[in-house]
């Protein structure tokens, strides 16, 4: 029976709840299937949804009863307040987590739509993992050896000649990049030392900054990335060994630094004995430019390098890698054990499936195509209809584009006018760890319905 039988049961039920007492015992399951002409999956569907949705409540060997409707009431929870204290850091998530409904146009997530992901590889993935015993096994803390050597081989295909690659053993496989930042700033840094870190920049870093309690320093940035003297006068003024970046395709800029700039913030980090925490989670994302890892130019341990496959492969197989070496590895690696164990092991059968199947290049080759196509709808447009606006550059990776306003524009009010119109906007003062240097929007091209991008940018122009 079809789905439209099931929600026919459904409704019927609900109308002969809606007069019974509680406590009231529903028919049988046979007599259901006579009365409706069902079979006994569709019915049994049906009071799945019922008892999903707390009309009803099952009593193994008695039957199936009417739940009974409790009154609700004021919880009072006016205790935590002196428990809980003044919260040390106020943490808050910016628009780009808001799940919105499918009738507006959504600029915000800064995730790939759908259709821009691996399905099919990630369905036979799932399929072939649930036979093995990836299911039922313990991986070890560091991860699955065979996904850490994919990780190790990947940087290592970037590294240059006289530049020892890192090996599977400098690997870690972390529960999704944004742990990956965390466990770096805890391990790296500490609790109320200084970290660098670019401004504007991505703002999960921000968030797990504040998390961590690291007390975070602003190096200006923009479009072409860091300014290398700010960058130098920071760690001279401040003593921090560690500067957090995103050299290839940064969000919310786009940035993809140049081999000079990428030589010179090496030779400053290597100069003042500190960390250089790089962020290549936009590594898949090129477009008219290639991934080049600075990790992949040292040997020496200053670089720690994380790559996510979450945003490339699917939101459910949140796991990323993070490459360190020397003392580093072993305390995050002692880090993460402590704070998550392991990363399930079903999750990294899945993922190295994924990224070791030949349609998985194929995948990336197509994925450029489209990225390519939606960034230029949707920059076009907003040259076209949205004047007011500026765009310092049209990047040549990532997932957005970084668009500039008037200085004098209330950009709380233009959010929240752009939202009311039907076209969700990231606001650009969640990508700046300390104040905002201008008024920005950040808008994702990677989301659903590109068709849409035009009206989205007649919408923007409109209210700007």
């Amino acid at each position: 029976m079809s789905d439209d039988s099931s929600s026919r049961i459904v409704a019927a039920l609900k109308q002969w709840i809606a007069t019974a007492p509680p406590e009231a015992k529903l028919p049988s399951t046979r007599s259901l299937v006579a009365q409706h002409s069902a079979s006994p999956v569709t019915v049994q569907k049906a009071l799945r949804t019922l008892t999903a949705q707390g009309v009803i409540e099952s009593r193994p060997g008695v039957g199936t009863f009417v739940r009974t409707v409790r009154t609700a009431r004021p919880n009072d929870y006016g205790w935590q307040t002196a428990a809980l204290g003044a919260p040390g850091n106020r943490l808050q998530l910016p628009a780009a987590l808001q799940s919105t409904s499918s009738d507006v146009i959504a600029l915000h997530s800064g995730y790939p739509a759908r259709e821009l992901l691996p399905e099919r590889l990630v369905h036979a993935a799932f399929t072939r993992a649930s036979r093995t015993d990836a299911v039922i096994s313990r991986p070890p803390t560091a991860g699955l050896p065979e996904l850490r050597a994919w990780f190790a081989a990947e940087l290592g295909a970037s590294t240059p000649v006289g530049v020892t690659p890192p090996s599977a053993s400098d690997v870690v496989i972390i529960p999704g990049s944004q742990t990956g930042l965390s466990t770096a700033f805890r391990a790296l840094v500490g609790a109320g030392r200084p970290l660098l870190m670019e401004s504007p920049t991505y703002w999960g870093a921000i968030l797990a900054a504040t998390q961590a309690g690291v007390r975070v320093v602003p190096v200006p940035s923009g479009v072409h990335g860091p300014d290398p003297d700010a960058l130098a006068q920071a760690f001279a003024r401040t003593g921090s060994r560690a500067f957090y970046a995103q050299p290839t395709f940064a969000s919310p800029t786009g940035a993809h630094w140049s081999p000079v700039l990428g030589e010179q913030v090496l030779d400053t980090v290597r100069r003042h004995g500190a960390f250089l925490i790089e962020d290549d989670s936009a590594h898949d994302f090129g477009i008219t430019a290639e991934p080049n890892p600075l990790a992949a130019r040292d040997d020496a341990g200053h670089v720690v390098y994380l790559r996510s496959l979450t945003k490339t492969v699917s939101p459910s197989v949140r796991l990323a890698g993070l490459i360190a070496r020397g003392p580093a590895h072993e305390r995050i690696l002692a880090d993460t054990g402590a704070e998550s164990m392991y990363v399930s092991g079903i999750l990294q059968a899945v993922a190295l499936d994924v990224v070791t199947q030949p349609a998985w290049r194929t995948h990336l080759r197509h994925l450029r195509t489209q990225l390519a196509s939606r960034r230029d709808l949707l920059a076009n447009s907003l040259i076209e209809f949205a004047p007011r606006g500026h765009l310092d550059a049209v990047p040549r990776g990532g997932l957005n584009l970084w668009m500039r306003l008037r200085d004098d524009v209330d950009l709380e009010q233009i959010v929240q006018q752009c939202k009311s119109a039907g076209v969700i906007v990231g606001a650009g003062n969640d990508y700046f760890p300390a104040e905002p240097t201008g008024k920005y929007l950040r808008l994702n091209y990677a989301g659903p319905n590109p068709g849409e991008f035009p009206d989205a940018a007649r919408t923007i122009g409109s209210i700007i």
